[in-house]
């Protein structure tokens, strides 16, 4: 029987010999995690936070370097305004509550999405963990915030277009690295991995141009149920697919 310590020496030797980098995460389930314990939707988003800081120092331990997650998306403003009140209300706590400590553990914060919708106290905590953390050298935690995968395409098409228009581009230079250079993830490699709690078998409009060719990773495990170990069990597994890139 092997331990969590024996899969965490496997997946960093997984880690090392397939340069693993990015991990994208669809942490889902928290409503549904606390319909099954009786107990109103805000205690599952509640331990839905517990159980990414879980993974983020798991992830730094392993040699993961970058972990995108998804935490609201364009769709989610169609939920009631109570959850979407308390959504906005628990990242701005969360950020001010846990930005110490995820600064000494040397997190470098980022979002992704359009952040200008945003309130602007909202934004101005949003911007005050990114420039704290900026300098840091561990795991780069990208937190896809009023995230759209289809948006985000237009976006870079407008951006794209613009410069086509103002003479900064040629025609002939839009390709699939100046194209993937004006995502929200311009700057980062593309997930190795895409991790689905819950159970639900789609992309629900993730990395749409992102994950072109990540490998998928579905468990039933609500996500504030995914821990350590599940999070080591999916990089496992992530070491048993070849990887053949349409060859």
């Amino acid at each position: 029987m092997f331990t969590l310590e024996d899969k965490k020496i496997a997946v960093k030797d997984i880690i090392q010999t397939t340069e693993f980098k990015h991990v994208a995460i669809i942490m889902d389930g928290n409503r549904r995690w606390a319909k099954e314990k009786k107990l109103p939707t805000v205690f599952g988003h509640k331990e839905g936070v517990k159980a990414l800081k879980n993974v983020l120092r798991t992830a730094d331990e392993l040699g993961v370097k970058y972990v995108t997650v998804y935490a609201f998306s364009t769709e989610n403003w169609n939920r009631s305004n109570d959850e979407v009140n308390f959504l906005m209300d628990l990242l701005a706590k969360t950020l001010i509550n846990e930005l110490a400590e995820m600064h000494e553990n040397n997190i470098v914060i980022n979002f992704i999405g359009d952040l200008g919708k945003l309130s602007s106290n909202l934004q101005e905590i949003m911007s005050n963990a990114v420039n704290k953390t900026k300098n840091n050298s561990g795991v780069n935690l990208q937190i896809a915030f009023n995230y759209g995968g289809r948006l985000e395409i237009v976006e870079a098409c407008k951006k794209i277009a613009a410069d086509v228009s103002n003479g900064f581009l040629s025609i002939s230079d839009i390709n699939e690295e100046s194209f993937s250079k004006v995502l929200y993830t311009g700057e980062i490699p593309t997930p190795d991995l895409l991790i689905r709690t819950g159970g639900e078998m789609r992309i629900s409009n993730f990395l749409l141009w992102q994950i072109a060719y990540s490998e998928l990773y579905v468990t039933e495990k609500f996500w504030p149920d995914f821990g350590a170990e599940e999070f080591c069990e999916a990089l496992l597994e992530f070491g048993k697919r070849s990887r053949r890139w349409g060859k």
